[in-house]
């Protein structure tokens, strides 16, 4: 049925129950796993011609890199862990700098997955318009199936 499916996490708790059941699936249908994390880049606020804006220095700029690359790390070993705890081949993938959405559709495409497993908050109403839903993007933009876990 699926042969490699993408299992998208943020390290969250509700990602997390959402790579638990990816990789239980992935185990009944012997599929491999692909685990991706992305990070998105420092917001640097340039001004607006109104108010002054700020520009991080090139410390401020790697230590944020470096953190963003640590945290990745620890969220895909985590998710590691529990595919090998299950018997399942996991390919791991941190995208940095990237909007979540558009790298998790693009990762499905260059990687040959044929479903994508993400969490969701299940928001509503004005609270999803105004806080936006990356998994609604990759819904909107995917050309595979999507498996969405709340």
């Amino acid at each position: 049925m699926y042969a490699n499916i993408l299992l998208s996490t943020d390290g969250s708790e509700l990602a997390n129950k959402g790579v638990k059941h990816g990789i239980a699936l992935a185990k009944a249908v012997g599929a491999r796993a692909t685990i991706i994390t992305v990070t998105e880049g420092m917001y640097i606020d340039y001004g607006s011609g109104h108010a002054g804006g700020y520009i991080p220095t090139q410390e401020e700029m790697d230590r944020f890199n470096t953190a963003q690359r640590e945290g990745a790390s620890k969220v895909l070993h985590e998710a590691r862990t529990v595919a090998e705890q299950s018997g399942v081949s996991a390919e791991l993938l941190h995208v940095p700098d990237a909007h979540p959405a558009t790298a998790i559709v693009e990762a499905a495409k260059s990687r040959g997955c044929d479903l994508i497993v993400m969490s969701s908050h299940g928001r509503r109403g004005l609270k999803r318009l105004f806080l936006g839903s990356q998994t609604s993007e990759v819904l909107a933009n995917g050309s595979v199936p999507v498996l969405v876990v709340v």
